[in-house]
């Protein structure tokens, strides 16, 4: 064990520090915790209570973002440890306007754009991708537009292609990915393209939900997790135009892939079962972006949440 929190979910790391990130998804906090770099144990640094169910840090480490309750733009000091929300500011739990629906706001994921100029959520009762407006500086977040997706889909999580023209939202209800193209000036999302995570032949979609969205880091592919099913979706992705195609569902060779995660270089995937108390390992073919089960299962008990640190 590498340290303990409280009922962790997901964690995000520093993108320079030795600093790691958890989300206490169910008693409303978070816990900051220094990474010993020669062991990897985790030694609590501090908490700030919000309520949060996803976490990332802008790539130059000055905010966490978190999506929980709403959304949430916490400062980070240069220790790494976590600053309050600043009072009477945007950056706590600000939830996203209504426009009509009924539901309460619950958004599933808020990332950085690769400029830290923007940040973008996905709130899944709302059925919209919003973009919001970020300062770095001074831990706020504004809301800057949104886009609605076509009834039922529900996205959850959101990827940006390396080249940063291109995201994706993963789409909960309905099992599909919704790709966009991305005007980094404008902060503007425009929809491309919507594509199954199942094949074809999967009849029962109610029987299976999606979780998570990787893009290789050759942006040639893209990944996609299916609960239920089980499986992690494969496509192959066009950099000209944003497009998936699809090209299959790979078992994980266990239960609820909640989360998972390609590792430094690309050259493999790792899937997180979370009901069968297991992470799997599969090769990525370079060439054609499939996946391969290595034949690998390390035991983890109800592993959420996949990140790597390069070692340094």
């Amino acid at each position: 064990m590498a340290g303990k929190a409280t009922t962790p979910s997901f964690i995000a790391l520093h993108p320079t520090l030795p600093v790691l990130y958890a989300a206490a998804e169910f008693v409303g906090k978070i816990e900051a915790f220094a990474i010993d770099e020669s062991t990897g144990i985790l030694a609590p640094k501090n908490r700030q209570q919000v309520w949060a169910c996803q976490l990332s840090v802008d790539p130059a480490g000055k905010v966490l973002l978190a999506a929980g309750g709403g959304v949430t733009c916490l400062g980070i000091a240069e220790d790494g440890s976590l600053k309050p929300a600043v009072k009477g500011s945007p950056g706590g739990a600000l939830e996203h306007p209504k426009g009509g629906n009924r539901q309460k706001s619950m958004p599933h994921s808020i990332y950085p754009a690769a400029d830290g100029k923007f940040a973008i959520a996905c709130d899944l009762n709302f059925n919209t991708v919003f973009v919001h407006a970020l300062d770095t500086e001074k831990a706020t977040l504004g809301l800057h537009g949104s886009t609605v997706l076509k009834a039922g889909a529900g996205p959850r999580h959101f990827a940006m292609h390396p080249n940063g023209k291109f995201g994706y939202s993963v789409n909960q209800k309905d099992s599909t990915v919704t790709g966009f193209s991305f005007d980094a000036q404008a902060g503007a999302l425009t929809e491309i393209q919507t594509i199954s995570t199942l094949p074809e032949d999967f009849k029962d979609r109610s029987k299976s939900a999606t979780a998570e969205i990787a893009i290789h880091p050759s942006g040639k592919f893209a990944y996609a997790s299916n609960r239920g099913h089980d499986s992690i979706a494969m496509y192959q992705l066009d950099e000209a135009t944003g497009k998936l195609a699809f090209l299959g569902a790979e078992p994980i060779r266990g239960r609820e892939p909640r989360n998972f995660a390609i590792a430094p270089g690309g050259k493999f995937l790792l899937a997180a079962g979370q009901y069968s108390a297991g992470v799997a390992v599969f090769a990525i073919d370079q060439a054609t972006g499939k996946l391969r089960y290595t034949d690998r299962t390390v035991a983890v008990p109800s592993p959420t949440c996949i990140r790597f640190r390069p070692a340094r």
